[in-house]
């Protein structure tokens, strides 16, 4: 794509409202040629120019350096910038575009969501977003996966929350953690006790342990803002499960926890099943997929769905679905109370027998994200926002109307 192809694109076209232009190189239904620094620049360019504000830019997937990150920190140093989110996931940016995009957003008080996840931008890129944390409050959305962090970077993440009250969403999974004692936990257990504006935490693929769990536990329960926990693909066994399940008894606000890819097993799916079955549990989604569940916790599962109405997703795929179990999630489905977009499975009969199939269906990713088409994924599950917090807006795309030419 030439970059004067995005000028004359731009340039031609009015916009009667707020919207995402969505550039993402992912298109798997035909080749696209990916961006690079050239584009971005023109793209940048564009934009400052443009009077009609954009909400968002989806870059996703190109082949964005650290030049043209340094292109689109000084768009959003512009004073003229209204750019709410920004998502420069799985390009090339490095530890230098970490640096001047971390630069740009001390001074911006428009950005609500960085994206930057798949960047290797490593733990002195991650230092440097950290200390940006202490300037700015207007982020509400930082995804930093699979960006190469280290022990350093992490706990400094960490610690910037303990004070920061503006950020709602953090991810911070597949770090590169080479210490067995797990200090990253203790500082986020410190955290969770004084942070009382974060919503989202992701914390998938961190090599935790029961003991980083007991550490996390210990600031969960003191904790009565967040509402997403994602513990995805850890080490997790029935001991960790079993510290969890006694901050749901206690925890009013946890709602949606991923725990899929763990070691759980009958007994820790037991503790949750108990958790989720007392009185007073808010928790409405739950993902167990692959954590080596046999019948008896599969089953504890299906009666904890009966006993209470809260839970209304449950992801059970990839455990050892026997015949008992599936007629019990058979019943929930046929019965309407496990409706099939709200789960990984589906029954089906052969000669008699019940059998479970995988469905595509998975625990959303993003609660406090808007989505791809323009609809705000917290209208989804109302319960996600907090009511004494304000939710970034929603940022919906639309087609561009082509202007007649001067």
């Amino acid at each position: 794509m030439k970059s004067s192809h995005f000028c004359c694109l731009l340039c031609c076209c009015v916009f009667d409202r707020n919207v995402t232009l969505k550039l993402a190189g992912n298109n798997r239904l035909r080749r696209v040629q990916r961006l690079d620094d050239k584009d971005v620049l023109a793209l940048s360019k564009c934009l400052r120019n443009n009077t009609c504000v954009t909400a968002g830019l989806d870059v996703r997937y190109n082949n964005i350096t650290d030049e043209g990150a340094g292109h689109l920190a000084d768009l959003l140093q512009e004073d003229s910038s209204a750019l709410l989110s920004l998502d420069l996931m799985y390009n090339n940016i490095q530890t230098d575009g970490a640096d001047v995009l971390a630069k740009s957003l001390q001074c911006n008080s428009t950005l609500l969501s960085l994206g930057l996840s798949g960047n290797k931008i490593e733990n002195r890129g991650a230092m440097h977003l950290a200390s940006m944390l202490q300037v700015n409050d207007t982020l509400k959305e930082l995804e930093l996966a699979d960006c190469d962090l280290a022990t350093q970077s992490v706990i400094a993440f960490a610690i910037m929350l303990k004070s920061n009250s503006s950020l709602h969403s953090v991810d911070i999974s597949r770090p590169l953690l080479f210490s067995h004692q797990e200090e990253w936990a203790v500082h986020f257990s410190e955290m969770l006790v004084l942070n009382s504006s974060l919503v989202e935490l992701h914390l998938g693929k961190m090599g935790m342990t029961d003991t980083g769990m007991e550490r996390l536990t210990e600031g969960l329960l003191l904790n009565h803002s967040l509402r997403y926990l994602d513990l995805r693909c850890n080490r997790v066994t029935r001991d960790g499960v079993r510290l969890l399940a006694k901050v749901l008894k206690q925890n009013p606000t946890l709602e949606v926890i991923d725990l899929s890819y763990n070691r759980i097993e009958d007994e820790g799916a037991v503790y949750l099943s108990e958790a989720v079955s007392g009185p007073g549990s808010v928790l409405r989604e739950l993902s167990v997929s692959s954590n080596n569940i046999r019948t008896e916790g599969l089953l504890s599962l299906a009666q904890a769905m009966k006993v209470n109405p809260t839970l209304s997703h449950i992801y059970i795929w990839g455990n050892h679905l026997e015949e008992p179990v599936c007629q019990a999630f058979s019943e929930l489905m046929t019965s309407g109370r496990l409706p099939p977009e709200q789960t990984d499975v589906s029954a089906y009969d052969v000669d008699g027998q019940v059998f479970l199939a995988e469905l595509t269906h998975s625990l959303r990713r993003h609660y406090l994200r808007t989505d791809s088409d323009g609809t705000d994924a917290s209208d989804r599950l109302q319960h996600c926002s907090r009511p004494d917090s304000t939710s970034p807006p929603q940022m919906e795309s639309q087609q561009l109307v082509p202007m007649q030419p001067c």
